[in-house]
């Protein structure tokens, strides 16, 4: 709050937005966040119109990778609309040799939340630690994990989280097809010139290639 009074357009449009003398307050920037989040649509994937009755927006290939996204059991932890159950797993997800330190997960047990596959086409890399580039990639990781066999040394195969997926080396391609009907390419992805703090929008993103 001290960071936010001190600059004067925030306080201005803090003042438009909220009636009062001290509008820049922990309620109000409550308030801001949940409207701006609440901006972020992204229902019109091929997927959504789909569900929606139009058994045209999603091809064959699709189609068939929707279903063997549930036979595989992948809609075990990825469901409802966000395609996301929020829970933690142990999915021993190697650490990217790139990154100068990894990420152990909650209580340094390599458990994360599951993540949700909305607009996968516009977040690469995949993974907690972004060591998968592609999404044929992430796949190939739950086909040689199926086989009980943890990819990250420090995690153990008996750690291995019960849910993880089961792709028996079939299908891997179709999923890769479903993936792709989750994104919506109508979602605003505009990053704006700038911000009243000064601050760089989108951050400071280091090439790690």
């Amino acid at each position: 709050m001290a960071r936010l009074g001190t600059i004067h357009e925030y306080r201005t449009l803090f003042g438009k937005a909220f009636i009062g003398e001290l509008a820049v307050n922990p309620v109000n920037l409550g308030k801001a966040l949940a409207a701006f989040q609440r901006s972020l649509i992204a229902n019109n994937s091929p997927f959504d119109r789909y569900m929606r009755g139009d058994k045209s927006a999603m091809t064959e290939a699709q189609i068939r990778g929707m279903r063997r996204f549930e036979r595989a059991g992948c809609a075990n932890c990825h469901n409802g609309p966000m395609f996301s159950d929020y829970q933690l797993h142990v999915l021993s997800v190697p650490d990217n040799p790139r990154l100068r330190d990894s990420d152990q997960g909650t209580n340094g047990t390599y458990a994360f939340r599951t993540a949700s596959l909305r607009n996968l086409a516009y977040t690469a890399p995949y993974m907690h630690s972004g060591v998968f580039e592609t999404l044929t990639d992430v796949v190939e990781f739950y086909d040689d994990i199926d086989r009980g066999r943890s990819q990250n040394p420090n995690i153990q195969d008996r750690q291995l989280d019960a849910l993880v997926l089961r792709l028996n080396g079939e299908g891997e391609r179709q999923l890769v097809e479903f993936l792709g009907a989750l994104s919506d390419d109508s979602f605003d992805r505009t990053i704006p010139q700038r911000v009243p703090s000064g601050l760089n929008p989108g951050g400071n993103i280091r090439n790690l290639n």
